[in-house]
């Protein structure tokens, strides 16, 4: 019994089989930007498919000139189109097209049936950050078409920030790697979620958002490339730095003229952790040469007081340390009721 699902005959030997490029595509690419060697192909093919009418590419397509033919071939009709040595490109669908892949792979395996040269060619690609854009899209999606996540704003979410870095700050302090990458996206979520909300500016955002006060992720990542570039110029420009004390003094002396502060302890949330609160007042007074005698009095506020300075100047932070210290208590109060793991 014949199996007439593949071709049975072999062509000539002398006969050229042609080429088939699968030209892919990445949808975080805007659409007409391909690469050289892919304008090259789709110039020189002999016909050019795409199954998609909509597919984001063709009004690209059609203004270079090129034909594209709407239909969606099986691995079998490809190959015979090609016969002669022809070349077809092939313009897959976002998703691709697992049907054509597989047929074509099954026709190469079976040995009955001389192949077409096949090639993947990548008519754009990632760049590295790429995925960022999908994040940005799916939180607009998510924003517009959740429940919880449509009626939350920047004071609603506030919580949310502190306890993300809290649990990045454990990650990092456990040495755990994929935890570590996971507690990363979490902090970066709400980077992009109160972006997303301040979208919405005068808006249904919530009584924290001003008429007049609208920003994007765009925005934010634009100010952080600007103040970077500006807060290293010895990456950027012609100032010198040889070692991290130079870096720190470039960027003090940088954000004291952006900012333009009256004290060395302006911008210096006073609401943080009492340890890094007194560490991080200790520092400003030391490299804004501001001679200053630790205040004195009863209680162990001011002992802690003390320690925390004397941590800061030895280059020490006081909160990891005490962090490093109690978790060996808690290992130790754990030991001692018999258990050994945190989770146990």
């Amino acid at each position: 019994m014949t199996d007439h699902s593949e071709p049975t005959a072999t062509p000539d030997a002398d006969e050229p089989t042609g080429r088939i490029v699968l030209l892919t595509t990445s949808h975080r690419v805007a659409p007409g930007v391909l690469s050289w060697p892919a304008w090259q192909t789709l110039h020189a093919a002999d016909r050019v498919l795409c199954a998609d009418p909509g597919h984001p590419q063709l009004p690209y397509l059609r203004e270079a000139g090129i034909e594209v033919a709407f239909e969606s071939p099986d691995a079998h009709a490809l190959v015979e189109a090609c016969a002669g040595g022809r070349t077809v490109v092939v313009l897959p669908g976002g998703e691709g097209d697992r049907r054509l892949t597989d047929g074509l792979a099954r026709l190469a395996g079976s040995g009955r049936v001389s192949m077409p040269d096949l090639e993947l060619l990548p008519g754009s690609y990632d760049l590295p950050g790429a995925r960022l854009l999908d994040l940005v899209q799916v939180m607009d999606r998510v924003r517009r078409e959740c429940p919880w996540t449509s009626r939350q704003t920047h004071r609603g979410l506030a919580k949310y920030a502190i306890e993300e870095a809290y649990e990045l700050v454990e990650a990092i302090e456990d040495g755990d790697r994929e935890e570590l990458r996971e507690e990363l996206g979490d902090v970066l979520l709400q980077v992009v979620f109160h972006a997303r909300i301040a979208e919405e500016a005068g808006g249904d955002g919530g009584d924290d958002e001003g008429a007049d006060e609208a920003f994007s992720i765009d925005d934010v990542a634009g100010a952080l490339v600007t103040k970077l570039i500006h807060r290293h110029p010895h990456v950027f420009g012609d100032a010198k730095a040889e070692t991290p004390e130079d870096v720190s003094a470039h960027w003090q002396r940088t954000k004291a003229v952006e900012k333009r502060r009256a004290s060395v302890t302006d911008g210096i949330p006073v609401g943080q952790p009492g340890l890094a609160l007194a560490a991080k007042l200790a520092g400003r007074a030391r490299t804004g040469g501001v001679a200053v005698e630790l205040p004195r009095g009863e209680g162990i506020g001011y002992e802690l007081l003390e320690l925390a300075a004397r941590a800061e100047a030895a280059g020490i932070d006081p909160e990891t340390a005490l962090r490093a210290a109690a978790r060996a208590y808690r290992d130790a109060i754990r030991a001692a009721e018999g258990l050994t793991e945190p989770g146990e």
